[in-house]
């Protein structure tokens, strides 16, 4: 790495999940990762949510997977 080079950021697996209202989240983890997480919940108990981790703040949220429209492999950040 030469010195104009920042340090190497290891790539994570993005998932983009789009939910009824149109609403995209970009969720650190693989496309199946995410379909697993999602159907774990809708077969759960009633209401349950599927928690997951936004990928720009590392925050966890909870989406509703009766809400879930369309799962998107995304790619790798850099």
């Amino acid at each position: 790495m030469s010195s104009t080079e920042g340090p190497v950021r290891p790539t994570a697996s993005i998932t983009e999940v789009t939910v009824v209202t149109g609403t995209r989240y970009r969720v650190e983890r693989g496309a199946k990762e995410v379909e697993r997480v999602i159907l774990d919940a809708a077969r759960g108990s009633i209401m349950q949510f599927a928690w997951l981790v936004d990928a720009a703040t590392g925050e966890q949220f909870a989406v509703n997977p009766d809400h879930v429209v369309t799962l998107r492999a995304a790619g790798s950040e850099p």
